[in-house]
């Protein structure tokens, strides 16, 4: 085992196979797994991976023993979906990979209308099978009650299949699917998020009318979503980030702990409250929120990493912080921050030559590079870790 077993049942979901031979098809399998992963994180008694470590296995030929053991769990679930017309048909199977034994199969056809009736079956079958027992309450947290009709849902998975290719084009297109389902479905908080989403991504890609306007605008988006329902928790974890950006940090801590306490399997959700104590400069409560964060998703996305090198070089740990850092660069090789954060770390661990050798990396990557510019983003609350980290890629070569 990778890792050591949790002390609840722990699931991994993995991506179910798209059988309708349309390769168009494939957002309706990848939503519906999402969906159900979305469920089953919100039920404190399990231990659940995160999409991201899950949809790394997709389309491979891999064994069940061998995703218990790469992710530390338990059970997993294997699936597929198959659309023809108006119908759906969904198989799944929970297995227990320390045994091998298939401990729940089940088959559904059914109208594709009843698609919300049916993934909530799922789940509770699942939870059954796992000896899992919730309350109305947690099961009412499952669904989007904004959701109205079939084209409003189906037109969310499309938009966050166009998301999660991480580029101009996809976010863009994400934005559109999100606009249509905002008209299809005014209270839907999923479609408020989704096109909050899409003006962070503009904020990081830089790709909207102005970096401010697009914060601004993801900001009161994910209000608009909290407004319809205030127990949707990526909303809530991601005005955590975001207030954070904007420096505003007793709201971060604030969302960040209501997120973390709807969705207790939330990765993302203890990654950017994590990121909110960081900014904060209260780096060592935001070490244990990123080591949570990165055991639900242990092959997450390079800014879980980044950001726990940055929690682990501020409290001194330069040793686990560059060891955090190379693996954000695995996940993203021309991660530019990462490369700047090993610069710095180098530099503050007096090895110079890898400090001068992660400076021209920078460099290579961006060549118009400016110290100066860059220093005007780091959101730290305290002003002296801004010059320190400033002051030792300066002393390593950067400009």
């Amino acid at each position: 085992m990778a890792f050591p077993l949790p002390d609840k049942p722990s699931i991994a979901v993995l991506p179910f196979v798209n059988m309708s031979g349309e390769k168009e098809q494939e957002y309706l399998s990848d939503g519906i797994t999402e969906d159900i992963i979305t469920a089953l994180s919100k039920v404190p008694m399990l231990f659940v991976i995160a999409r991201n470590s899950t949809f790394t296995y997709k389309g491979k030929p891999v064994k069940v023993k061998q995703i218990s053991e790469e992710l530390g769990v338990q059970y997993v679930l294997e699936g597929s979906v198959q659309r023809s017309a108006n119908r759906v048909r969904i198989t799944a199977q929970l297995i227990d990979a320390l045994t091998g034994h298939h401990i729940w199969a089940e088959r559904y056809d059914r109208d594709l209308k009843d698609i919300f009736a049916l993934q909530d079956e799922v789940t509770s079958n699942i939870l059954t099978a796992m000896q899992v027992k919730i309350t109305q309450g947690e099961q009412a947290l499952y669904r989007d009650k904004g959701i109205r009709n079939l084209n409003c849902y189906l037109k969310l998975l499309e938009g966050k299949n166009y998301f999660y290719r991480y580029n101009i084009e996809g976010n863009n297109l994400a934005r559109r699917m999100g606009e249509e389902a905002l008209v299809m479905c005014p209270e839907s908080s999923s479609a408020y998020h989704l096109l909050a989403t899409t003006y962070t991504m503009d904020y990081w890609f830089g790709s909207g009318k102005s970096p401010r306007e697009s914060l601004e605008k993801a900001i009161e988006l994910e209000q608009k979503a909290i407004a319809l329902d205030d127990a949707y928790a990526q909303s809530h974890g991601s005005l955590s980030f975001l207030y954070s950006v904007k420096r505003e940090y007793d709201k971060a801590f604030a969302e960040g702990e209501r997120a973390v306490a709807l969705d207790p399997n939330g990765a993302d959700v203890h990654a950017y409250y994590a990121s909110s104590l960081l900014f904060a400069c209260r780096p060592e409560e935001a070490i244990p929120l990123f080591q949570k964060a990165i055991r639900l998703n242990p092959l997450g996305p390079t800014w879980y990493f980044q950001q726990f090198g940055h929690a682990l070089r501020i409290t001194g740990r330069f040793e686990e912080a560059v060891s955090a850092y190379k693996k954000a660069l695995q996940r993203a090789p021309d991660n530019i921050i990462a490369h700047t954060a090993l610069t710095a770390t180098y530099s503050l661990m007096g090895r110079e030559k890898e400090a001068r050798a992660e400076a021209e990396e920078v460099i290579r990557i961006n060549p118009k590079f400016s110290l100066d510019n860059y220093a005007k983003t780091l959101p730290y609350k305290d002003q002296s870790v801004n010059d320190k980290y400033v002051d030792a890629c300066r002393k390593a070569g950067l400009k």
